[in-house]
């Protein structure tokens, strides 16, 4: 269910209890571990732990603690311990200005010089950070564009931090430091951000969660972390659990890729996986990635399209969930005929509808569909993504024009259903001009979107 991606189990004082921990681990549902060194020697212990058992795995690394002795010997030693095929990345690497136990100019070379170990290997990078966030974030944009993709780890940066390099396909973690009474700005950060940019870890032995603070950290205890996580983002520790986990699959090739889903729950909400087919082709959609999501793959051929009886099977009771959400990786209208089956069935035995669109339903359909939605669709979300024709264009790759279709389709649906316009956060995009464009031109609600790498 759970992977701890940042356990130190070589810490002295797990000495002679590790099989204990590693079992404790096991009752409460954690599957894999990594463990991540500090130095030459715990990159070693790392590789041996990694061998003994099945479900841990290694990164061998230098602190920036210990590279107060950096040598070009060390770099080579590290690529050869890298070799070891439970080595699955380079850390616990970085910055730490807060001891200053090594010269900042030797932490600087020794980190740099370890990410471009990790590129030469392909292997991703697991980053410390504490106090010395200016330098992380220049260092973080230099490797921007060469394919650098990163952990990092207990991370204590600001929301536009988190969002910049998430931009960048990195991912952020959060220790048991996220339930601690006085961690109010750390939790902002946790709501700011997407799930499918987030991993767990304890930092054992150190940063133990509340209810367990003072004693010593150990990888069991990262259901805590997992549920402050539900709690801020309102959703199930099971959502927590599988999202995460399918992350861990994207950077550190853990695990595998899950089976199909046509229908899939994320908190009290089912959604339906209507089709990957779609007029756009959006530059943050992964629909020709791997068209994952909260866990979930709906990567989904058209072949594969199952009819609306078969939805409405695994529906089952609609009265059981908040809503019947039409999503997927997809544009839900190129089905428009299927999903009307679908939610004709949830409308009459007592279900609530929501329809996520890009708005292109009665361009796709070449007629007006928007009276259809009377009765059956209780919530249109359409995505804006910009007031600006051109930049809504570049965004999701189709002709400017497509905004003025877009913008017809919101004016006419809300007539019939409750309309939010919806714009992902990216940098880029004007956020408090789209929110004002909405309200004063449309009269609907919005909604600013996670982006998610």
């Amino acid at each position: 269910m759970f992977i701890d991606t940042h356990a130190h189990l070589f810490y002295p004082n797990f000495n002679g209890e590790v099989e204990q921990v590693i079992q404790r681990a096991k009752e409460s549902e954690v599957n894999s571990i990594i463990v991540p060194a500090a130095d030459l020697v715990s990159s070693q212990q790392a590789i041996e732990l990694a061998e003994k058992y099945d479900n841990i795995y290694a990164a061998v690394g230098v602190h920036p603690h210990d590279s107060k002795e950096w040598n070009d010997g060390i770099i080579n030693k590290l690529e050869e311990l890298a070799g070891n095929k439970k080595v699955v990345a380079i850390g616990e690497i970085g910055l730490d200005y807060y001891y200053d136990f090594s010269p900042r100019e030797i932490q600087i070379k020794a980190f740099e010089e370890q990410i471009q170990l990790a590129l030469k290997l392909k292997l991703p990078v697991i980053i410390h950070n504490r106090d010395a966030n200016e330098d992380i974030m220049q260092i973080a944009r230099k490797y921007k564009d060469s394919g650098l993709r990163a952990q990092y780890h207990c991370f204590a940066g600001s929301i536009s931090n988190a969002k910049e390099l998430i931009e960048m396909h990195h991912f952020i973690s959060f220790t048991g430091n996220i339930t601690f009474n006085k961690a109010e700005n750390l939790r902002k950060v946790v709501s700011s951000i997407s799930i499918e940019n987030i991993l767990l870890e304890t930092d054992s032995p150190f940063m133990t969660p509340v209810p367990h603070r003072g004693n010593r950290n150990e990888p069991a205890y990262i259901r805590f972390i997992a549920e402050k996580i539900a709690e801020i983002q309102n959703l199930t520790v099971e959502d927590v659990a599988r999202a995460t986990s399918y992350n861990v699959y994207k950077l550190f090739r853990i695990g595998q890729k899950p089976e199909l889903s046509i229908t899939y729950k994320i908190g009290n909400s089912l959604y339906i996986n209507v089709t990957n087919r779609c007029n756009a082709d959006c530059i943050f959609c992964d629909r020709k990635g791997d068209a994952v999501i909260n866990g979930y793959n709906l990567k989904m051929k058209k072949s594969e399209e199952p009819d609306a009886e078969t939805y409405i099977k695994e529906i089952g009771d609609p009265k059981k969930y908040k809503e019947i959400v039409f999503c997927g990786y997809g544009e839900p209208t190129i089905r428009w005929e299927v999903v009307k089956k679908i939610a004709k069935y949830v409308k009459e035995n007592g279900g609530v509808t929501r329809l996520n669109t890009d708005g292109h339903g009665n361009y796709i359909n070449k007629r007006d569909i928007t009276p259809e939605l009377d009765g059956l669709i209780d919530i249109v979300s359409i995505s804006l993504n910009s007031v600006d024709p051109v930049q809504y264009g570049k965004l999701m790759r189709v002709d400017p024009s497509m905004h003025a279709e877009m913008i017809d389709f919101a004016k006419k649906a809300k007539k019939y259903s409750r309309v939010v316009m919806t714009i992902v956060g990216l940098s880029e995009v004007d956020s408090l001009a789209a929110k004002k464009f909405v309200a004063e031109e449309l009269g609907v609600e919005f909604r600013e979107r996670e982006y998610f790498s």
